[in-house]
C-alpha cells in the first residue's frame, strides 16, 4: 500500500506551478488533454493528495483540504481558459482554411464524351441489325494472304508496295496493318456457315499523309451478303435502305462502274446531298459490287452455288459531309470542344 501524500502549501504551490506551465505551453486541443490528464487525473499528484484526506487527523482535514481545493481550483480554471482560447483560435484556423473567394474566377469541368466517329460507327452498325444482319470483328494486324491474296489482288497491285502499307519488320513474316477491313469477310467466309451476312466496322492503316481530306489511320465499315440468288438489285436495295437511315427518306444513290480487284461487276456510290455547300449535288460515299468468284473460291466457297456482294465506305468521309466539315485533321487532334458539336453522349 503506498504512503500517503504529504500536504503542504510548498508542495500544492510547486504542482499548481508545473500545471501552469504545462498548460500555457499546449499548443492545441490534443496537448492540453494530456496536460489535463498529467496533473488533475487519478494518478495525478493533486488526485494522491486529496486521497491522503482520509488518512489526516480530523483536527486537521480542512485546512489540508482548502490547500487541495485551491490547487485544484487554480489549475482546473487554467485549463479552462486555455481550452477556451485554443477552440477559438482552432476554430478561426479552420474557418480560414474553408473560405471562398467568391471573386476567384470559377473552374470549369468538361465532361468527356464518346468520339462522334465511335457513335457513327454504332449507329451504322446498328441500321444492320436492324435487318438481321451480324457484326464481325477481326485483328488490325493482318496477314497477307488475308489482306491481299483471298482478296484478288494480283502479287504486282500497286496497293501492296512499300509506299502505300505498313509491312511489319521482318517483311518476310508477311505481317501488316490492314488497308482496309476486307480481311475480316475473308474470315468471316471461313469461320461461318452459309448463309452469311456481316459488317465490319474498324480501324485501317495506309501511308497517306494527314491533311484536310486524309489521315494515315482511319476507319472504315464493309459489307458482306452471300447467298443463293443475290443480284446487283439486293446490294442496290440494301444499300439504298442504309442511305435513307443515315441521311433521311429523301435520300438517294447511284452506283457508277468502276473496278475493283475483289467484285465484278463493281461500282461506285454516290449519294445525293441536297444541302450540300455551294449547292445540292452528288457525292462519292464508297466503293460496291458482286463479290468476284476467285474471292469465294479462295474461301473454298462454288461461286456456281454462291453468289454475293460487298461494299464499303469510310466513317470519317461519312461524318465529314454528313455535317458539312472541312478538315478531317479535326477528329484526330482529341479537342472535347469538337465533341461537344455532336452532344455529349456517353
Amino acid at each position: 500500500m503506498s504512503e500517503p501524500t504529504l500536504i503542504t502549501e510548498s508542495a500544492a504551490a510547486e504542482v499548481v506551478a508545473a500545471a501552469l506551465r504545462a498548460v500555457a505551453a499546449a499548443s492545441n486541443s490534443a496537448e492540453l488533454r494530456v496536460a489535463r490528464a498529467e496533473f488533475t487525473g487519478e494518478s495525478s499528484a493533486l488526485a494522491r493528495m486529496n486521497a491522503s484526506l482520509k488518512a489526516a487527523p480530523n483536527d486537521q482535514k480542512a485546512a489540508l483540504g482548502k490547500i487541495v481545493g485551491q490547487a485544484r481550483g487554480q489549475v482546473n480554471t487554467a485549463i479552462a481558459a486555455r481550452e477556451a482560447e485554443l477552440v477559438e483560435a482552432e476554430e478561426t484556423a479552420r474557418l480560414a482554411s474553408e473560405a471562398v473567394d467568391v471573386t476567384a474566377v470559377a473552374t470549369r469541368w468538361r465532361p468527356g464524351a464518346r468520339h462522334p466517329l465511335t457513335l457513327l460507327m454504332e449507329q451504322m452498325g446498328d441500321i444492320f441489325i436492324g435487318m438481321g444482319w451480324e457484326i464481325a470483328e477481326g485483328p488490325e494486324l493482318e496477314n497477307e494472304w488475308f489482306n491481299f491474296d483471298a482478296m484478288n489482288f494480283d502479287e504486282d497491285h500497286p496497293a501492296r508496295a512499300m509506299q502505300d502499307t505498313f509491312f511489319v519488320d521482318p517483311v518476310d513474316s508477311h505481317l501488316l496493318l490492314r488497308t482496309h477491313t476486307s480481311p475480316v469477310q475473308i474470315r468471316s467466309l471461313l469461320d461461318r456457315p452459309l448463309p452469311v451476312y456481316v459488317v465490319a466496322p474498324g480501324r485501317v492503316y495506309r501511308t497517306d499523309e494527314l491533311d484536310a481530306t486524309h489521315t494515315p489511320v482511319f476507319h472504315q465499315i464493309e459489307g458482306l451478303a452471300i447467298d443463293r440468288g443475290l443480284t446487283m438489285a439486293n446490294l442496290r436495295g440494301t444499300l439504298e435502305h442504309l442511305a435513307r437511315a443515315m441521311f433521311g427518306t429523301d435520300a438517294k444513290i447511284r452506283l457508277r462502274p468502276n473496278y475493283f480487284p475483289f467484285t465484278e461487276p463493281s461500282a461506285e456510290m454516290d449519294v445525293w446531298q441536297p444541302n450540300a455547300k455551294g449547292g445540292a449535288r452528288w457525292v462519292e460515299w464508297g466503293g460496291c459490287g458482286m463479290v468476284n468468284s476467285n474471292v469465294l473460291l479462295a474461301a473454298g466457297i462454288d461461286p456456281n452455288e454462291y453468289q454475293g456482294f460487298a461494299f464499303g465506305m469510310g466513317i470519317e468521309r461519312t461524318l465529314q459531309f454528313r455535317n458539312d466539315m472541312n478538315d478531317m485533321r479535326d477528329m484526330v487532334e482529341g479537342d472535347i470542344r469538337f465533341s461537344q458539336q455532336f452532344g455529349l453522349v456517353v
